[in-house]
């Protein structure tokens, strides 16, 4: 199945799902009048404004399947939308990536301080499950626990914080094909599998009926990062918003110096090939899915 260009729709889904979240942060972070105000502000800097809100689209995608109201897909999203601004603003520290700029603005510790940053990251780490706790959520408390698990395990140690300590790793160790697809898929790809799991959850879908989900989910993973190490490379950075070029300056190996621009292009074909195939069984119901497999290899952000 050849790749085409995303539909118009995706878009205004894009422009809908930025807008629900910037409205979501905004109501959950007011700036207190005490001594806590940076802090709030800071988060604020992070959580409002930019961003592809690629995972709370994903969330919304996938609940649309199986007709989970509305409220609950956006809080579901907002959550994960919290522990991946989080991981942006620790993972920018200078301690780690030591970036500058974030989404076209200043990163957190470059527009306040680096204690306000780690605090304003930890902050948001704890409100996502704050948030998936609520009844809001879902009533069942069963769903809501399934939720809390699930995004626990996807952002820790087996997850993304795990890959970022590879990713450091890989600063002084040559990694090879296998260890650099294990990294990303944990750094990048477990946050994304998370979003369509907490869609599929939300419905109530058995664990046996999720298969199919979950293989889409693991192959845009990979093929999001390989377009991102292309993007790296060929990217403008006006348009990216962060600084580009970095992981080949600091010698650490990716899918794109592996594989070489070619066959990683090609890669990326496959897997979003591969992603869609995944969804065989679904009708028009899972065509914003199908979109945004194809929108993750033609982005230029």
């Amino acid at each position: 199945m050849a790749t085409v260009a995303p539909p118009v729709s995706l878009n205004a889904a894009l422009r809908e799902i930025s807008a629900e979240m910037d409205r979501q942060f905004d109501a959950l972070l007011p700036v207190p009048d005490d001594p806590r105000a940076n802090l709030y502000r800071a988060m604020r800097h992070a959580a409002i404004g930019g961003g592809k809100r690629l995972r709370p689209l994903l969330v919304f995608a996938t609940a649309r399947l199986f007709n989970v109201e509305r409220i609950r897909a956006a809080r579901a999203s907002l959550a994960i939308e919290c522990i991946h601004v989080y991981s942006l603003i620790h993972d920018d520290l200078p301690a780690m990536d030591d970036d500058d700029m974030r989404r076209g603005k200043p990163t957190v510790h470059k527009a306040y301080d680096e204690a306000t940053a780690i605090l304003a990251g930890d902050c948001l780490h704890a409100l996502a499950f704050e948030i998936l706790s609520h009844e809001l959520t879902h009533p069942d408390p069963h769903v809501r626990i399934e939720l809390i698990a699930d995004l626990a395990h996807a952002s820790g140690p087996s997850g993304m914080a795990g890959g970022q300590a590879m990713d450091l790793e890989a600063e002084d160790t040559s990694f090879d094909l296998n260890t650099v697809t294990r990294l990303q898929a944990m750094k990048t790809g477990a946050l994304i599998a998370c979003s369509v799991e907490a869609g599929a959850i939300l419905g109530r879908v058995t664990d046996a009926q999720r298969t199919s989900l979950r293989g889409y989910a693991r192959d845009i993973g990979l093929a999001f990062q390989i377009a991102d190490d292309i993007l790296d490379v060929e990217g403008d950075e006006a348009a990216v918003g962060k600084a580009l070029r970095k992981d080949g300056e600091a010698g650490k190996e990716t899918f794109l110096s592996l594989l070489g621009l070619d066959r990683a292009r090609e890669q990326a074909r496959r897997l979003v090939d591969q992603s869609i195939e995944h969804l065989r069984d679904f009708g028009p119901e899972a065509d914003l899915l199908r979109a945004i497999a194809r929108y993750v290899l033609e982005r230029d952000r």
